[in-house]
């Protein structure tokens, strides 16, 4: 089957806008098919801050209330989702920007409460439409997809970019060989955020079930291994945690998940 690499990128690389140039950069060089899931968290905490909007988190998710809703709709679909597009655009990369709505391209329910913490306007994907994916790809255009989901009657979801990365990759595994790359501004998963040297190579989900329990691993981190090691069940090929000038595939660093 022909290879296809589900990228994603987060807000503190999106923020910064050399990084970002280097993220590109490194996007760019890849030449087989590809997809970009993308966040934007800080940038819709500091507009929302000067907005008068102040987030709340639970394990790295954001809360959702109808002004949040309001809020990450235009930073994620709007703001960041089309600067990255025009950046793209300008290096020769089709991209096409898009939210889950977009072609109902990825359906999503409402979160149910859980352990007492009603998130909100949070959606947990549950269909992928993946011939609309396929077809965009075909046409030599590359998916750029901002983290909002709908739920077929109107109502617009925020979803965790991890989230969506992870349900992206797993629902193409019938048609492509998949790769999975979540990359941000550290070398992998570390034991030690302030110690490039900690960096855990190879982690089994033993391993991160042990991590997390330590805490070790925790905040953001949770629901990205959580994401990426449901895909590895799911038959992607290779999930890997990465720099963000790293996504190349011809890059061998970061962490990468196995069975």
């Amino acid at each position: 089957m022909e290879k296809v690499h589900v990228i994603k990128v987060g807000g503190a690389v999106i923020e910064d806008e050399e990084k970002l140039s280097v993220f590109l950069d490194s996007f760019s060089a890849i030449k087989e098919k590809k997809i970009l899931i993308h966040g934007g968290g800080r940038v819709a905490t500091d507009i929302g801050k000067k907005l008068g909007i102040e987030p709340t988190m639970v394990e790295g998710r954001r809360v959702t209330d109808e002004k949040t809703l309001d809020l990450v709709t235009m930073v994620y679909g709007g703001l960041v989702n089309k600067k990255l597009v025009a950046r793209l655009q300008k290096m020769d990369q089709n991209g096409i920007g898009l939210t889950g709505a977009d072609g109902s391209l990825i359906e999503s329910k409402k979160r149910p409460v859980r352990n007492g913490v009603d998130y909100g306007w949070v959606g947990d994907p549950i269909r992928v439409n993946v011939k609309i994916v396929a077809d965009l790809l075909k046409a030599g255009l590359i998916p750029v997809i901002a983290p909002l989901t709908h739920d077929g009657h109107g109502q617009l979801f925020n979803t965790n970019a991890d989230t969506m990365a992870g349900v992206m990759a797993k629902a193409l595994v019938d048609s492509f060989d998949v790769y999975l790359h979540m990359t941000f501004e550290l070398d992998g998963v570390l034991k030690d955020v302030n110690d490039p040297a900690s960096l855990i190579a190879e982690m089994k989900k033993e391993d991160f079930e042990h991590y997390k329990q330590s805490g070790v691993i925790h905040s953001g981190m949770i629901p990205k291994l959580e994401n990426a090691f449901e895909a590895i069940d799911s038959g992607v090929r290779q999930v890997r945690i990465c720099k963000f000038d790293q996504v190349n595939p011809q890059k061998s660093s970061g962490t990468r998940l196995t069975q």
